[in-house]
This record gives C-alpha cells, structure tokens and sequence, in this order.
C-alpha cells in the first residue's frame, strides 16, 4: 500500500515527465520508470514498467492537444507509425514481461546512451519545413514504427526517445513537428503496453491517476517552452541531455544493486 508522501512524489514525479513530453515528446516517457522506481520506491520494477506506461500515455494525450493547436502535429506520419509500432509495442512486451526487472533497466539505460549520441551529432540538422509522410517514405516511417514500438513495449516506455528520431530520420520534419507527431505514437504505445501489463495485474491504478495529474499541469509548461526553443538545435540538445543524465543514473543505480 502506497502512503500520502509516495502520492505525492507520485505527483511530482508526473509533472516532471508532462514537462518533458511536452518539451521533447519523448524525453518525459524515459523518465517515468526510474522515477516510479527510485523516487516514488515501488518495489517490483514491473509494477513500475506498467503503471508508468499508462500515466505516460495519458500525459502525452494531453500534450498532443496543445500542441496540435499549435499545427505542429502531422497525423497522417502519426497514424502510420504508431499503427505500426501498436504491433511491435505488444510483442515487445509480451516477450519484456519474462526479463528480470533489473537487467531490463540496465539494458534500456544502455539504449538511451546510444540515442543521445545519435541525437547530439545531428543538432544541426533542422529538417525540411512542411515535411510529410508520402508512398516514397512510407515504408521507411513503417518499418522505423514497427522497430520502435517493439523496443517500446520491451523497455515499457512510451517510446518517444526513439519516435522523435524515427520520424525525423524517416521524413527529415522539422523537430518541433517531429516531437507533436510523436505524441500520437506515444500515447498509442503506452495504452498498448500498459494493457498487456495490466491483464497480468501489473498496473497501481491509484498511483497512476496521481502521476496523470501531476503530468497535465508539467505538459502545459513544456510545451510552452518547446516553441522558445525550436527555431534552433537546442531542442535536440535538451532532448540528448536528458537522455545522458537519465541514462547514466540508471546505470549507477543498477550497478550498486548487483
């Protein structure tokens, strides 16, 4: 049973990744597990996986609002690619329920590494305004979505870390759009995760409409934010931060627990 302090880190763990979704798209979703782990202190790092996967996907529904009334979501690129991820989400996460709940960190921690690298070496790269998803690339976002949702559900995040640079390297879209596109994969991934993790009773209900609350008033401020900052590269900066700070205490974290 949770007490009102863990409630309340629960709240604040959610504003904290609302801020993030709706800053970066995705750099919210990775911070919601470790924080449900090392914060809040939920014991059973699947409890944690899919507790988070569901407030993440809520949290990214609201910031998909905002930002599609600012015209910076492309929904057809959305739809495609979450259509294809939902199927590698599911069979991701089937297979990630059999893992043991420490080494699964440990490898996602991993991942995260090479992405901010990934990300950081093209912060240059402003992309081409008013990019869009066609038959010419459309079985390039496909095949990025499919890839992405499998690690998705696999590491129980929402996957926007690995949506914003799927749809940038697969559309070359302008980051700004790429982190409201990702939102509809976001919030397509989470629900697909944290279903699976909750038929196997792997979902604190209370704590998650806690973090979904906290989350709804951190969005607002990210998104606010995101558009001071995305005539620049320093969206992808942030976003490749982030993903180091996080990364790196995760893997401190899982080395004092071996």
């Amino acid at each position: 049973m949770i007490d009102t302090l863990h409630l309340l880190l629960g709240a604040l763990s959610g504003g904290l990744v609302g801020f993030s979704l709706g800053l970066v798209g995705g750099g919210g979703s990775i911070l919601a597990v470790p924080l449900m782990v090392y914060l809040v202190g939920v014991p059973n790092p699947h409890v944690a996986i899919g507790t988070s996967a569901f407030a993440v996907a809520a949290n990214a529904a609201t910031g998909l609002i905002q930002h599609a009334r600012d015209h910076n979501v492309r929904w057809r690129c959305g739809l495609m690619y979450a259509g294809a991820g939902v199927i590698g989400a599911f069979g991701g996460s089937t297979l990630g329920k059999n893992f043991d709940g420490q080494k699964l960190l440990f490898l996602f921690a991993i991942l995260m590494l090479v992405v901010g690298a990934l990300m950081l070496r093209s912060r240059k790269a402003m992309g081409t305004p008013g990019a869009a998803c066609n038959r010419r690339n459309a079985p390039k976002v496909l095949g990025f979505g499919l890839g992405t949702g499998a690690f998705s559900g696999f590491f129980g995040i929402g996957g926007g870390f690995l949506i914003v640079p799927g749809l940038i390297a697969s559309t070359d879209m302008l980051m700004i759009n790429a982190v409201g596109t990702s939102l509809v994969a976001v919030t397509a991934f989470g629900l697909t995760t944290a279903a699976n993790y909750a038929v196997s009773g792997l979902v604190d209900w209370v704590l998650a409409a806690v973090f979904i609350l906290g989350g709804v008033a951190g969005g607002f401020f990210g998104t606010q934010l995101a558009k001071r900052l995305s005539g620049g590269g320093q969206l992808k900066t942030v976003f490749a931060a982030l993903i180091f700070v996080v990364a790196l205490y995760m893997l401190w974290k899982s080395w004092m627990a071996l």
